[in-house]
């Protein structure tokens, strides 16, 4: 198992400090409002991750933090006329439901800020006596020029930054690129501090969290591509620098932005795609497929249409395990068991190395999603294949191919049910569909194709598509048409 690591720029075979176990910190939110896809998208990709690596049998601890206290919360709740914490609260509710409706495990803990400022303060207050940090007018700078390895993760150095720096000039600072650990903030909310009131900066906390909760050094640290420079450089100098450790962090993982028409997706330019507003109108599988379909690395170009038909490659999964469901479900024990289908319990081998295969290469999911398409191309085959009986064999094989098409998806979260959005009672619509396709297998035993046939192009009309196999016919639910366009 392959992982790539952004700070030696290369995959590394993956190995963990303690055997068996994976310490896990990814940067959360900024809880000043609603949830996006960019947000989500990392959420998504390193929930998949965490899955993947326990079914490789690993204990995963998993944390994620919420900056719930900086200025533009403040300025955002004075807006929404709030206090601070109030809003804060709000949005981190927000997120935390929009993570559940997309099927994302939640995290062992999701810790905040404000309930570690005393760790914070504890931090900042071991790297003054380090010579890392010094406190000027009521505000702790960490002092760059202290850290012989300050810009190892970014690749950058501290004479090219300096030069090309667009960071205003701070007298209080040593250097222009020295980075706040407290600021002085004299207004409510804020905290007490050996240097006088205020808050810690944003770098620092993940740092101090991701210690506390993980202990030490940790195996993977993920985030965003744009939090490589400065939140995680800067969270490398001060840990490091602070625990007298290297490396703070083994494996840096960074997920690529989400682009909209070229354009990084930004609330200052009005093109933010809020996840709430799409949960409205597509599903969670539909949202993970799509964004499971491009490696985690790369940056998406997103848009509604290419959501859309994304859709269509989702159904056929969908379709398939439907149609599996029910050739085992409705099978009655048959002692025939002369016709035995041996080579497809090697070709369900094949696809399950082939799956771990892509997982193994830096968590590729757009290659473990067209292994499952193959899996899926395969049952089909083998189901529909005239020369297939359902025998008692037979069967076990399917159920097989089943766990393990269960086993695939359920790495990558999707629940490949059914869409039957409108239909209040399901089991209920279902047994409608039983009896209207048996209605329909007698007209055409009948003579009464006419009829059978206008069944079937009735049912189209309303989204509900009926296919005609070997086994039988089964039916599907096609969604909104304009899911389709």
């Amino acid at each position: 198992m392959k992982v790539y690591n952004t700070i030696t720029g290369q995959k590394e075979e993956f190995t963990t400090q303690e055997p068996g176990e994976v310490k896990m910190y990814v940067c959360g939110l900024t809880v000043q409002n609603y949830s996006h896809i960019g947000h989500v998208r990392g959420a998504i990709n390193y929930d998949v991750i965490r899955r993947y690596l326990r079914h490789k049998g690993y204990d995963v601890s998993y944390i994620q933090n919420f900056t719930d206290i900086n200025e533009k919360i403040v300025k955002r709740a004075e807006e929404e006329e709030m206090a601070p914490m109030e809003l804060a609260d709000k949005y981190s509710k927000a997120y935390i439901n929009d993570l559940k409706n997309l099927n994302v495990e939640m995290p062992d803990e999701f810790c905040r800020v404000s309930d570690n400022v005393n760790k914070i303060i504890e931090m900042i207050e071991t790297l003054i006596a380090k010579g890392h940090a010094y406190e000027s007018e009521g505000n702790v700078y960490f002092s760059v020029e202290s850290f012989d390895d300050y810009g190892k993760l970014s690749g950058r150095n501290i004479d090219e930054m300096e030069a090309g720096s667009r960071v205003d000039v701070d007298q209080n600072k040593k250097h222009p690129m020295d980075f706040a650990l407290w600021k002085k903030y004299e207004d409510e909310p804020n905290w007490d501090s050996p240097w006088g009131k205020g808050w810690p900066g944003w770098h620092i906390e993940c740092s101090a969290m991701s210690m506390k909760y993980l202990g030490g050094a940790i195996d993977i640290h993920g985030g965003g591509t744009d939090l490589v420079f400065p939140h995680h450089e800067n969270e490398i100098a001060q840990s490091e620098a602070y625990s007298g450790e290297k490396p703070f962090v083994k494996y840096w993982l960074h997920n690529g932005t989400v682009d909209m028409s070229g354009e990084k997706m930004s609330k200052s330019i009005g093109n933010t795609y809020w996840t709430k507003d799409l949960l409205e109108d597509f599903s969670s599988d539909q949202i993970r497929y799509y964004i499971l379909t491009k490696h985690y690395r790369s940056p998406i170009n997103f848009s509604i249409e290419e959501l859309k038909n994304s859709i269509k490659s989702l159904k056929r999964l969908i379709s398939t395990l439907s149609q599996l469901d029910k050739v085992i479900d409705n099978y009655k024990k048959n002692r025939d068991n002369d016709f035995i289908q041996e080579d497809f319990i090697d070709v369900i081998k094949s696809h399950r190395t082939e799956f771990e295969e892509a997982m193994d290469d830096d968590f590729n999911t757009a290659k473990a999603i067209s292994v499952l398409h193959s899996l899926s191309k395969e049952i089909n085959s083998f189901i529909n294949s005239p020369e297939f009986k359902p025998n008692d064999n037979n069967i076990l094989i399917l159920k097989e191919a089943r766990r393990l098409f269960r086993t695939f998806a359920d790495i990558l979260g999707l629940e490949l049910e059914p869409d039957l959005s409108g239909f209040e009672d399901r089991e209920k619509f279902g047994k409608i569909m039983d009896i209207l396709i048996e209605a329909r297998e007698k007209a055409r035993d009948n003579n009464y194709y006419e009829l059978a046939d206008k069944i079937r192009d009735d049912l189209d009309k309303i989204n509900i598509r009926l296919k005609d196999t070997p086994r039988g016919t089964v039916w599907e639910y096609t969604g909104d048409e304009s899911n389709d366009s």
